[in-house]
């Protein structure tokens, strides 16, 4: 099947970068920091992982919608990214069960897409210069006129967007009737984690990114969970003010992703911003505890600063990036509370780390144990 449209787009980078292509999607225009994944496969559900809100998404695998749309493969109600930028945008869709084409997805969503461009081009100029800001438009092709639009986006480096994803009002996850309750702030949430924590017997309650730890830990949860999400965690005192008090209970805690990073700084750790960021499914991941190697879905443009986590006598950092040696996970010594840095969850990716939610299940079991009189099971953090 052919495009609907061969009306040009424009793709204008922050320096001044050019690249055009073709209209896909709806006709439009759209903007943000523009980012790239490497995976081969789960287009879906990267486009509607909350964690991407706010920006355009430049896909390294050359065909995207070969295998149609499909329901059941999302990771929130919408899709969250604000552009895409790929090189073969296929209307065309081979799965037999596939409900509708990328190219209605898009159009039902509003979502604005430039194709038939040089993706690898693009991936090596921003690997080389940086993350940064750019406009895609299939209405507007005057470069000076795209370049005032884009002076207007802010940086990402500063900028809070989880408020803009996070859930309106509590809602719940599972059976009532399972072993263990989780309650779970939603700093942007993907389906599939609140899946795997179901998987564990885990009844879970989301809570809004604004809610105060004093009204969930009233619903008196077996453990914490601290979500992924968007934008810059050191762009959210309040969130960080709110864990710090949620830990303070020793309800044991786990946390994911921008989770991760709020944990790291209510211990004082410092984050920063990635010169390009993890995006992917096939980033090789070291387990310090257990000396074993896992690969790993990621998707972070901030990371945890390696030097300020090791200056901390309180925390044990348990896995780094074998890429380029970045803190991918962290535990408290003293608390019943550890995190990672990327997706478990692996929607989309491999399976490698869904021990995590075991560690968690069992985390929380031990502590249970422990408080009961007279046991003298030991705790293990």
């Amino acid at each position: 099947m052919k495009y609907k449209t061969k009306k040009p787009a424009v793709l204008l980078l922050q320096d001044g970068k050019v690249f055009y292509g073709r209209a896909a999607g709806k006709t439009g225009t759209a903007t943000g920091e523009l980012c790239f994944n490497t995976g081969m496969t789960g287009y879906q559900e990267t486009f509607t992982d909350p964690s991407y809100f706010g920006q355009l998404l430049v896909t390294t695998h050359v065909h995207i919608g070969n295998y149609g749309v499909h329901k059941s493969e999302v990771e929130s109600d919408s899709i969250k990214i604000s552009g895409l930028v790929c090189k073969s945008f296929n209307t065309g869709y081979s799965r037999k069960d596939a409900s509708q084409s990328i190219q209605e997805y898009f159009e039902s969503q509003n979502l604005v897409a430039i194709s038939d461009v040089d993706t690898r081009a693009i991936v090596r100029h921003i690997r080389s210069k940086g993350a940064m800001n750019a406009v895609i438009s299939s209405e507007v092709t005057d470069l000076k006129e795209l370049k005032k639009i884009l002076d207007k986006v802010p940086s990402m480096e500063g900028l809070e967007l989880s408020s803009k994803v996070s859930a309106k009002k509590t809602y719940f996850s599972g059976n009532p009737a399972a072993r263990y309750k989780v309650a779970a702030l939603d700093l942007g949430i993907k389906k599939n984690i609140l899946r795997c924590l179901n998987e564990k017997d885990c009844y879970v309650e989301v809570f809004p990114m604004e809610t105060k730890a004093a009204e969930i830990l009233q619903s008196k949860p077996d453990g914490l969970f601290i979500s992924n999400g968007p934008g810059d965690p050191a762009a959210m005192p309040r969130v960080v003010e709110t864990v710090s008090q949620l830990i303070e209970s020793n309800i044991p805690t786990f946390g994911i992703c921008l989770g991760h990073q709020i944990i790291a700084q209510t211990n004082g750790i410092k984050t920063y911003k990635m010169f390009n960021g993890h995006r992917g499914i096939n980033h090789p991941v070291k387990n310090l505890v257990k000396g074993t190697d896992e690969i790993t879905s990621q998707n972070h443009g901030f990371a945890v600063d390696e030097k300020s986590a090791k200056g901390n006598k309180e925390i044990e950092i348990t896995h780094v990036n074998l890429n380029d040696g970045t803190v991918e996970g962290l535990r408290m010594k003293h608390k019943p509370v550890f995190c990672v840095q990327y997706h478990p969850e692996a929607s989309a990716g491999p399976h490698d780390s869904r021990y995590l939610f075991d560690d968690f299940v069992k985390l929380i079991a031990d502590t249970k144990k422990a408080s009961v009189p007279g046991s003298k099971k030991k705790m293990e953090v």
